[in-house]
This record gives C-alpha cells, sequence and structure tokens, in this order.
C-alpha cells in the first residue's frame, strides 16, 4: 500500500481499519485544500485542524435548518392576520417541522449508512432550500405549513449526516467536545429561533426568513458538496423499507394524538383511533425489525444500558427542558404582564449559558465521566423547574434568569455527554442510525414534553391563578427531570484509562 493508500485509511484504536474516505483521507478532508482557504500561521495560532474545519462547515449547515424551526412562535398571530386563517390551525408550522426532524432522522441515518452520508448532507440541505424559497411565497395557510413540513423533512437529513462526521473524524476518547458543538446546535438553535424571531419579523417581515434562508441552504449546499469527504458505504445490506414506513407512521400518529388530545378531546373518534393504530404500527415496527435482514434500529439495543438509557434520559431532559421553552414565556407574559421584550431579553439567558456549558463540560465529561455529567445535569434542570415553578407577581428578573440559565447548564453539561456514550457504545457501521434514533426520542420528548405542560395548565388554569397553573404544569418537568437523574446514576462511563495510558 503506497503513502496516499495509506492516507485513505482511518485506524481505529488498535490498528484496525474502519472507514475510508472516498475523496481523501482524515487528513485531507476535501478536494480544495484547507491551507488556501486559511492561512497556515492563522489555523495554527487558533488551532483549527482541517477535521475541526469540516465539522464547522457541517454544523453550519445544520443551524441554518434547525433555527427556523421555531423562528415563527412569538408571531403566529401575526401570520394567521396576513393569512386569514388561525393561530391553531398555523401551529402545525411549528409542530410539524418538530416531528419531521425526529420522525424521519432513522430513515436518513440508515441511507448515509448506505449510500455515504455526504450525499444524504448535501440533498438534504438542497432540497430544504428550494422548499424555503417556496414559503416565502405561501398564499394560505395549509400551502405554508405544506412548504414549511417539506423543507423539514429534506433538512432533518443534516442531523444524523453531522453526527456521522463527527464520530468519524473524531476517535471515541476526543467525541465529547465536538458533540458538545453538536448538542448546542440541533437544541439550541430553536431556542435561538424563538429569540430573535419576533424582533426579525417584526423589522422585516416573515416572509424575509425564508427569502434569506433559502440562498444560505443553496449555498451551504455547494460548499458542503466541494469541501466535505465522503464516507464509505455500506455494502450488500438492503434498506429496511417496512421498518421505516412503520416507525415512521406509528411515531407520527403518537405524536398527533398527544399534540391535539386536549384540543380535539381526549375520548373523541379521531383521537381514539389515532392512539391505537399508532401503537398497531410501532408494534408492527418491532416485529419487522426482528426478522429484517438489515433492521432499521437493532433490537439488541434495547437490552444495552449504554445504548437504551442515554437516549431515554436526553428524551426525559428535553421534556422538562423543551416544555419550559414552551410555557415560561407565555407565563412570563399572560401571567406576570411582561413585555414581549422584555421577556425576549430575559429568556436569552437559556440559549446563553447552553451555548457556553456545552463546549466547556467536554472538559469536566473527560475527567468525571459521562455518569457523574448525566446527573448533574439532569439535577440542574430539576432546581431550574423548581426555581421557574416558584414564580409570582413581584418576583426579580435575577431569579427568572437563574430558573432559565440553570435549565441551559444543565442540558449543556448531559446532552454532549449522552449522545458521546451511545456514539461509544454503537458499530462505526451504524453511528448515523444510532444519532438518529437518538433525535428521534428527543423530539418526541420535547413535543410530549411542550404539549403535556400546556395541557396541564389548560387543565388547572380554571381552579387557580393563571402562574400558578403554569407553575404546575413545570412541576411536571422537574418530575420527568428526577427520572432522568435516577437513570443516569445506572450509566456505565467510557473507560479512558487505555488514552490516558497511551498519552503517557
Amino acid at each position: 500500500m503506497n503513502s496516499r493508500d495509506d492516507k485513505n485509511e482511518e485506524l481505529a484504536p488498535h490498528g484496525k481499519a474502519t472507514i475510508t474516505f472516498e475523496q481523501g483521507g482524515v487528513d485531507e478532508v476535501s478536494v480544495v485544500p484547507w491551507t488556501q482557504m486559511i492561512p497556515r500561521r492563522l489555523a495554527r495560532k487558533v488551532g483549527l485542524t482541517k477535521k475541526w474545519a469540516t465539522l464547522f462547515v457541517v454544523l453550519a449547515g445544520l443551524f441554518t435548518t434547525s433555527a427556523t424551526i421555531t423562528i415563527l412562535v412569538v408571531s403566529l398571530e401575526t401570520i394567521a392576520t396576513d393569512l386569514n386563517s388561525s393561530v391553531s390551525v398555523l401551529n402545525w408550522s411549528i409542530t410539524g417541522p418538530m416531528l419531521a426532524f425526529g420522525v424521519v432522522g432513522p430513515a436518513y441515518g440508515k441511507i448515509g449508512d448506505l449510500y455515504g452520508h455526504k450525499k444524504v448532507y448535501v440533498y438534504g440541505l438542497l432540497f430544504a432550500g428550494i422548499f424555503a424559497g417556496l414559503t416565502a411565497f405561501a398564499w394560505d395557510a395549509t400551502s405554508m405549513v405544506v412548504f414549511r413540513l417539506l423543507s423539514a423533512t429534506a433538512g432533518s437529513a443534516t442531523g444524523p449526516a453531522a453526527m456521522a462526521y463527527v464520530n468519524r473524524l473524531f476517535e471515541p476518547n476526543e467525541r465529547v467536545r465536538p458533540l458538545g458543538l453538536w448538542s448546542f446546535v440541533t437544541a439550541g438553535a430553536p431556542v435561538l429561533g424563538v429569540v430573535i424571531g419576533g424582533p426579525v419579523i417584526s423589522a422585516i417581515g416573515w416572509r424575509m426568513i425564508f427569502v434569506v434562508q433559502a440562498p444560505l441552504l443553496l449555498g451551504a449546499a455547494l460548499l458542503a458538496w466541494y469541501l466535505l469527504p465522503q464516507t464509505t458505504r455500506s455494502k450488500s445490506v438492503k434498506f429496511d423499507v417496512k421498518g421505516s414506513v412503520a416507525l415512521g407512521f406509528g411515531a407520527t400518529l403518537f405524536l398527533l394524538t398527544i399534540n391535539r388530545g386536549h384540543s380535539w378531546g381526549w375520548t373523541s373518534p379521531a383521537i381514539l383511533i389515532f392512539g391505537v393504530v399508532s401503537l398497531m404500527s410501532l408494534w408492527l415496527f418491532i416485529r419487522t425489525e426482528r426478522v429484517a435482514e438489515a433492521p432499521l434500529m437493532p433490537l439488541h439495543w434495547l437490552r444495552t444500558p449504554n445504548i437504551i438509557l442515554p437516549i431515554a434520559i436526553q428524551a426525559l431532559i428535553n421534556f422538562a427542558y423543551m416544555g419550559g421553552f414552551i410555557v415560561v414565556p407565555q407565563m412570563l407574559e399572560r401571567g406576570l404582564g411582561y413585555s414581549a421584550s422584555h421577556v425576549g431579553w430575559l429568556i436569552i439567558a437559556r440559549p446563553l449559558t447552553f451555548s457556553i456549558t456545552a463546549p466547556l463540560a467536554s472538559f469536566f465529561t473527560m475527567r468525571a465521566g459521562e455518569r457523574k455529567s448525566g446527573v448533574i445535569g439532569a439535577c440542574a434542570v430539576i432546581a431550574s423547574m423548581l426555581i421557574l415553578s416558584s414564580l409570582a407577581s413581584g418576583s426579580s428578573d435575577l431569579l427568572v434568569v437563574l430558573g432559565l440559565g440553570l435549565s441551559g447548564i444543565g442540558f449543556g453539561i448531559a446532552a454532549p455527554a449522552l449522545t458521546a456514550l451511545v456514539a461509544n457504545a454503537v458499530d462505526d457501521e451504524t453511528i448515523g442510525v444510532a444519532g438518529a434514533m437518538q433525535q428521534l426520542l428527543s423530539q418526541m420528548g420535547a413535543v410530549l414534553g411542550s404539549t403535556v405542560m400546556i395541557s396541564v395548565h389548560e387543565m388547572t388554569v380554571g381552579s387557580t391563578t393563571v402562574v400558578r397553573s403554569y407553575g404546575i404544569a413545570l412541576l411536571f418537568g422537574a418530575g420527568t427531570a428526577t427520572v432522568a437523574a435516577l437513570l443516569a446514576t445506572r450509566l456505565t462511563p467510557t473507560d479512558r484509562s487505555a488514552d490516558a495510558l497511551a498519552n503517557t
């Protein structure tokens, strides 16, 4: 094997070949050398290596697709008036993309493992950009919801692909830090969308958001096509069509049942049918995976603690995290009478603390292990929910910021550690699928959290004050985070003793 062939092979610990990049090895991440784009002296000064540069390219596209999922949250009433519709109908322009990001992710992860994650990533950005552009010309509520859903369905391909690149470019002992950035983008971008949504729409209008987003996505697709390396493709493996359809259909109907249950009535015929059919579809998915030649989700994952537990813990924490993301702004505005601008400045505390904590927490996790990070992160979210649930008339802004900040800190500590634990527990060939499954369960936790908390508020507001009803809803988030903390005590941290010995 010549020197170039040597570069085309990335070696895992113990010298075992795991992946070959079709357009160059790990030291040759693109056809266009990064040294032609970034001066070597500057790259050395800031510590920017080629694999980190590749990571930033991948995460930039992921951020562009994720930030607009929730950017319309604070302006639905304005958009409803513009399109001669109602807020309840346009809620689907938020819920639909959130569901899409979770439901179709596992299929994209498998497609990327089979045909290469570069193609999945690039085409995802391309079609997300096309449908984002069409959203700007939506003529009614239905067309807007459909275009938003199609754009999110395409853009959700960037999540599993980005995680697959992280896990292929970085060794297991290095993954916590880049996965901290991945977690910030996937969880923080939608929150930042809410923060900037109101001022941006007030200044330029909601249609201009998509006029700007479309060329950004298309440009990101073009950049990724030229700069990203291709990943190896699994050979002689079939795509699990039946499993993908059963999982997607079952998860969608289950989330639809939870999302619409309170509005339509839990005993209404539609909700009962959706609930029964969703359970049957999920049961069919399990039956299909048992006999599938290439299962979408290997069932032994359900019996592997370091796979199923981190996924479940992250979903439970996200229940509280994203549920609070919906409830707290409404609590401050409707319950405590804060202005929209006042609320906007306060809720910045959560994405700000998350963005600072997620990258820095990797240093703690590398030394203390994923178990302690999971427990501490979940406990911080519990404290956040308890503080926010205690808010009342006259509460100081500092108390609000403390509650929101603890939520961002807790999720910032836990999410990268849990993601890294899953990545280190699966084979390289199934990393994309594992990331997608984690994204699916995390999104289901988010939708369940926001739906359940709002339902609790609506069911209790008649018997107590508005503020107190929101506080009761937040206590449900504290409960799920408590379950997450208890489960985190059962995690087995990654053994880094061999890495420590190797570096001495």
